[in-house]
């Protein structure tokens, strides 16, 4: 199997994934003409936006489930439907009253004052707005019991947020959101970037949501690509890295492609910038001579260091397995120059398809760093999922949920322990009570579903900082979910990551779930209450 076919394979069955600006050295490739048409079956190469966006303006492209949806709702963007339509506070954490998708979230509070939540997601409301702006934020000044004020990110330089979002604050209650910026009409042929966005709480609560510049009034392109490069999967992180004082740190994939769409490589890179996004440094290259690599994920420990990890993807020849090997890089306090590469676990069994949903899966490593009560030593937890067997080296039977941990700065790790009980596990999100001395981490499961491994709960189990040690998995919903009830997506995309926030012995947990019946498009279409998908946060105790 060629490099090509071999990482086309890799997008596949990855979640929003593809393209950006590189730094491996290889052969200068032809851009891909403006407007060009993708053949329909590598589509599904690209990040589900950039997918969506393509298949919106080309409906006839369209997997057969979207096709007719999409064509829709492109009409009613084009005679001017709502972008937002209504807002209303509901059960879940937005204010939808259009019944559209909410996925892929992320969550963060403040150290300063934990009745601030900042929540974002994919929202799909955007797919009517005329710009296409699709990176949903939604905020509450109750601990997350309410939702105060929403709305999707603005444009930067005229590119639309785009999906894949962040959000993180620093310990004075800044807040920031991550995106992706694409050009939704031609999302390979014109320039794209890596946004990086900050506001405070109460510019946020007062602003008028929607898409206003005002809500958002400082944003930055911290990266950006050509059209033979693309950039994918950001994640950020803000915190004090030594004499470098609270600086926000991104990381992202640069995949290269030629003029064909086809994949020719892709590194991790990485960006620090001033906490008031003012200057930012060139990107730096993480990935060193791994060739295809993707998932990257950055954390500003406690120490002021910064720790990067991502996966290398390996083999895929025929009669060779594929594999993902972990990787950690570490930047002490106030540098901007990463250590030696640190091999944290090579998976033999990185998730394919999984064996009872239809949705795209893919093993995502996500890392944190909290300090030991003896010397206060940095303890590295990388955590991520794996099949138990994989029929056809596709196919995704039994995925667990492992963790290792590292005291040595990644020269040494823990035997990868397995701390999910059963059942299908996948999407683990990781965070740390550093007051509390506790490592938290969540994920979906269908092990109350025995039968047919189909439905999702979301599980939750803490760990000793100390000791490393798990206690039992606690199942957080009370009602398991249906992930294919969605009337716009079905069970073909639920996101790529679920997030959970942990401090003061208090964790959120951010997630989506079918529960919420709703006329879709009340109002502009025709249609009766059905469940469908939404963002939710469940605050608990641990």
């Amino acid at each position: 199997m060629s490099p090509h076919a071999r990482t086309r394979t890799l997008l596949r069955w990855s979640a929003l994934a593809l393209v950006a600006a590189g730094a491996l050295a290889v052969p200068a490739q032809a851009a891909p003409g403006p407007g060009g048409t993708v053949p329909p079956g590598d589509v599904a190469r690209f990040s589900q936006t950039v997918a969506v966006q393509y298949w919106l303006g080309r409906p006839d492209q369209a997997p057969a489930r979207l096709a007719k949806t999409l064509s829709g709702l492109r009409k009613l963007r084009s005679a001017g439907a709502a972008a937002t339509g209504p807002r209303q506070p509901t059960s879940a954490f937005n204010m939808d009253a259009l019944g559209l998708p909410q996925n892929e979230e992320s969550v963060t509070s403040c150290a300063a004052n934990s009745s601030v939540v900042l929540g974002s997601t994919n929202d799909f409301r955007g797919l009517l707005d005329p710009a296409m702006n699709l990176t949903g934020w939604h905020l509450s000044l109750d601990g997350g019991a309410t939702v105060t004020n929403e709305g999707r990110l603005p444009p930067i330089n005229g590119i639309p947020s785009s999906g894949d979002p962040v959000s993180t604050a620093d310990g004075e209650c800044t807040l920031y959101s991550g995106t992706l910026n694409i050009h939704p009409d031609d999302p390979l042929g014109k320039p794209d970037g890596v946004g990086i966005y900050r506001s405070t709480p109460a510019t946020l609560a007062a602003c008028p949501g929607g898409t206003s510049a005002g809500c958002w009034p400082t944003r930055r392109l911290v990266a950006t690509a050509g059209p033979s490069h693309f950039l994918d999967k950001e994640w950020i992180h803000v915190g004090r890295s030594g004499a470098a004082g609270t600086v926000v740190w991104a990381v992202y994939t640069d995949f290269v492609i030629d003029r064909n769409y086809n994949i020719v490589s892709s590194s991790l890179q990485a960006v620090r910038c001033a906490a008031d996004l003012t200057s930012c440094t060139n990107p730096i290259l993480v990935s060193g001579a791994d060739r295809f690599v993707q998932f990257g994920d950055v954390t500003v420990g406690p120490d002021g260091r910064v720790y990067v990890t991502w996966s290398e993807i390996r083999g895929g020849r025929p009669g060779e397995p594929q594999t993902s090997a972990h990787k950690l890089r570490i930047a002490p306090a106030g540098t901007t120059q990463f250590g030696p590469t640190r091999l944290v676990a090579t998976e033999a069994n990185p998730l394919g398809i999984l064996h009872a949903n239809d949705f795209r899966v893919a093993t995502y490593p996500k890392n944190e760093v909290a300090l030991t009560s003896a010397g206060r030593s940095p303890r590295i937890f990388v955590t991520w999922d794996a099949c138990t067997v994989r029929p056809l080296d596709v196919i995704c039977e039994e995925p667990v949920i492992k963790l290792s941990y590292s005291d040595t700065d990644g020269a040494t790790w823990s035997s990868p322990a397995v701390v999910s009980a059963g059942g299908d596990n996948y999407f683990p999100t990781i965070t740390a009570d550093h007051a509390a001395g506790k490592i938290v981490l969540a994920w979906y499961t269908n092990r109350f579903d025995p039968t047919f491994h189909h439905r999702q709960d979301v599980d939750l189990v803490t760990l000793d900082v100390n000791t490393g040690t798990a206690g039992n998995p606690r199942r957080l919903t009370t009602v398991s979910n249906e992930p294919g009830a969605d009337p716009v997506l079905g069970g073909t995309f639920i996101g790529d990551y679920i997030e959970a926030f942990a401090q003061d012995h208090h964790v959120l947990v951010h997630f989506n779930a079918n529960y919420r019946p709703v006329k879709l498009l009340d109002g502009l279409s025709a249609g009766l209450p059905v469940p469908q998908q939404d963002n939710f946060l469940i605050r608990t105790t641990y």
